[in-house]
């Protein structure tokens, strides 16, 4: 079940939705990262997020930054650390926009 505010953005603006979860080939970077050819935005971004928490990579003292490693680093344009706001920013670079 969607939350209302998320019904509603859907309900106003489809595209956005479709920005989202629409599947797009990957460029390499991801491509390796991802272990795939093809996602959507938004299965990048919940795969880079489980990366993130499976290897502990949030700074334990501001849990708003997360630590690069390497392979992280290979995505997020070898950045050492990271803002959490700024992740889906850094990873929609990635996505070229559609022209419709």
């Amino acid at each position: 079940m969607l939350p209302p505010r998320m019904k509603q953005a859907i309900t106003d603006n489809p595209k956005k939705l479709a920005n989202l979860i629409d599947l797009i080939n990957l460029p390499t970077p991801l491509r390796e990262f991802m272990g795939q050819s093809q996602t959507s935005r938004l299965g990048c971004f919940m795969r880079v997020w489980s990366y993130i928490k499976e290897n502990n990579l949030q700074d334990p003292n501001n849990k708003n930054v997360v630590n690069c490693d390497h392979k992280l680093r290979s995505i997020l344009l070898g950045k050492p650390q990271v803002e959490l706001a700024d992740l889906p920013s850094l990873i929609k670079l990635h996505f070229p926009k559609k022209t419709s």
